[in-house]
């Protein structure tokens, strides 16, 4: 029990650091041009959750082999640890390593190298999370890893852009805050309904019947949609009204966007880590 809270625990964090940097780097790709005052404390966010990432993912990665001994010691077992070299998680380990050092060169530099480098970090990082799970072994794979990888997209265009735009809010002018909101809410309405979609898909596929709702697996599915309903209230108060009212420069205005987008990120760092747990001990089946 000891190992395998500690692995998720470290699978969690990594998830939501992970998520961070990528947001970060997707966000001042669309973005950045709007944010003349905070663009540097966004690339140094990004930056910093990009080395998190790879310390919690390179601290996690040797516990694989505890987990299938079931003891800690099993990490100095050679014979485990070669198994895990020729598993699907270490192919999954080397491109989430890859990605973020991508989206960390890209975040520390600026002009063409930063928009060379960001993206193909931001896909390799999620396209890593098709490599392995239910997804990789399931007859309609490459469905699912489309449907994964395009649910995944949409959470780290989301989750980016929070630290941002409470950044945004307070550090520049209440005109310019306003058109960095204006401009991610106005994309956000096309892009955040392909996150609903994709998810009831991926569960719809998965999931064997409706039966298995009832098992552990399908409460955490559940818990997961009571998540994204509450995100979603969240983000429509924030389009209809606190957005719009940072414009008017009134300060008690500008403090409830931000207090909103922090309820926000953590709902987000909580369905994140449900997602850890969900991976890593439960089956749809």
């Amino acid at each position: 029990m000891l190992v395998d809270g500690l692995s998720v625990a470290l699978r969690a964090l990594s998830f939501v650091a992970l998520f961070q940097a990528a947001g970060a780097a997707t966000f001042l790709a669309f973005f950045g041009r709007l944010l003349p005052t905070t663009k540097g404390a966004v690339r140094r966010v990004g930056a910093y959750s990009a080395l998190f990432a790879i310390g919690l993912l390179l601290a996690q990665y040797p516990l694989e082999a505890a987990r299938m001994s079931g003891e800690l010691s099993g990490v100095m077992d050679s014979t485990l640890q070669a198994l895990v070299l020729h598993s699907s998680t270490a192919t999954t380990l080397a491109w989430r390593l890859g990605g973020l050092t991508l989206i960390l060169i890209a975040l520390r530099s600026s002009g063409a190298a930063s928009s060379m480098l960001s993206m193909p970090g931001v896909l390799l990082v999620i396209g890593a999370f098709a490599l392995m799970g239910h997804t990789a072994s399931h007859p309609e794979r490459w469905l699912l890893c489309l449907l994964l990888i395009a649910h995944l997209l949409v959470v780290t265009f989301w989750f980016g852009a929070l630290v941002p735009l409470h950044l945004a809010s307070s550090r520049e002018a209440p005109m310019k805050a306003a058109a960095a909101i204006n401009a991610f809410s106005a994309m956000a309405m096309w892009i955040v309904p392909v996150l609903l979609v994709a998810g009831v898909a991926l569960a719809a596929l998965l999931l064997p019947d409706i039966a298995a709702l009832r098992t552990t697996y399908g409460r955490l599915l559940i818990a997961k949609l009571a998540g994204f309903a509450l995100l979603m209230g969240l983000a429509a108060l924030n389009k209809l009204r606190l957005g719009p009212a940072v414009a008017s420069g009134d300060g008690r205005a500008a403090a409830a966007f931000r207090r909103s987008l922090e309820a926000e990120y953590v709902l987000i760092a909580g369905v994140l880590s449900v997602t850890a747990v969900l991976t890593s001990f439960y089956s749809p089946d």
